[in-house]
């Protein structure tokens, strides 16, 4: 528990300066290198399977896919899309090459494919929501400019990590003492109903504050809504990855940090939940804004 707390107490500002302070390139950079330290973990796990995967092209194409959005949206369009076609063609045709034995070669392509779109594509969404251009649906507050110093697409960013960190507390805190109805118990034996009650009324509670003293929208029930919306994705991304270290037969995804586990382990939850909430906010918000 001390090394779990002292560990989360060493990240935290460092993440809070990138989210709501750091230039558009540095920031870029985190999320990259975050894509890379998370494929890393992801690989391991395939090959713990005994599947063949093209690391240094996945590693390639998250920074590729990552690295896209700092480039011009054309409207009604976003850098990840006509990238995310190109990495597929890429990794076909690359598979073909260093496959010596084409019986890995389906395996290999797809699983390397959803490596580079289950975390590439989904970190990618950090740095969509970071700099998009707002307001949007009316959810960024009354002005829809900066707040408390920070830009609108940050304040969406602390929104998410608030929802997610509140979320992680809270069922550990409930589901690890109170804990006795299994939740999933065939992908994950310690995750409880206890647990993921807690973590859900968590991240409502703290996207309640938030709301009330820093984000001040004027729609306490739509910024629940989405909270809702995020948690809930958050909590099927930790399913998603315990999944796979339960097929890896693996408890954790790596020991990079101490007390928590691997940095899968760390940002499984986000994996899901950043494009639930760019989804949410490109789609479902202006649709209630119109």
């Amino acid at each position: 528990m001390l090394k779990r707390t002292l560990t989360a107490l060493l990240l935290i500002p460092p993440v809070i300066y990138l989210i709501g302070w750091s230039p558009k390139w540095l920031f870029a950079a985190a999320v990259c290198a975050a894509a890379i330290l998370a494929l890393r973990e992801y690989f391991a796990l395939c090959s713990a399977m005994s599947f063949k995967v093209y690391p240094w092209v996945g590693y390639a194409g998250v920074v590729a896919l990552c690295g896209a959005q700092l480039l011009p949206a054309r409207e009604g369009n976003t850098p990840a899309i006509p990238w995310t076609a190109a990495l597929l063609l890429v990794i076909s045709m690359l598979g073909m090459r260093r496959s010596t034995d084409l019986k890995d070669y389906l395996v290999a392509v797809s699983l390397t494919f959803l490596g580079i779109m289950y975390i590439g594509f989904t970190l990618a969404c950090l740095i969509l929501i970071r700099f998009h251009s707002y307001p949007i649906g009316g959810i960024t507050g009354g002005s829809g400019g900066e707040s408390h110093g920070i830009s609108p697409g940050a304040m969406c960013l602390l929104f998410l990590f608030l929802v997610i960190w509140a979320g992680d507390i809270c069922a550990y805190l409930v589901g690890r003492p109170f804990g006795r109805i299994p939740f999933f118990a065939r992908i994950s034996p310690r995750k409880t109903w206890e647990g993921a009650l807690a973590g859900l009324a968590g991240s409502l509670l703290a996207a309640w504050a938030f709301d009330h003293w820093f984000w001040r929208t004027g729609q306490a029930v739509a910024t629940l809504l989405l909270a809702t919306w995020v948690a809930i994705a958050g909590q099927v991304g930790d399913l998603v990855e315990s999944a796979i270290k339960r097929g890896a037969n693996q408890k954790d995804s790596g020991t990079l940090l101490p007390g928590h586990g691997g940095f899968l382990d760390r940002i499984d939850s986000l994996l899901f939940a950043a494009p639930a909430l760019w989804l949410a906010i490109t789609g479902i918000l202006n649709l209630i804004g119109d």
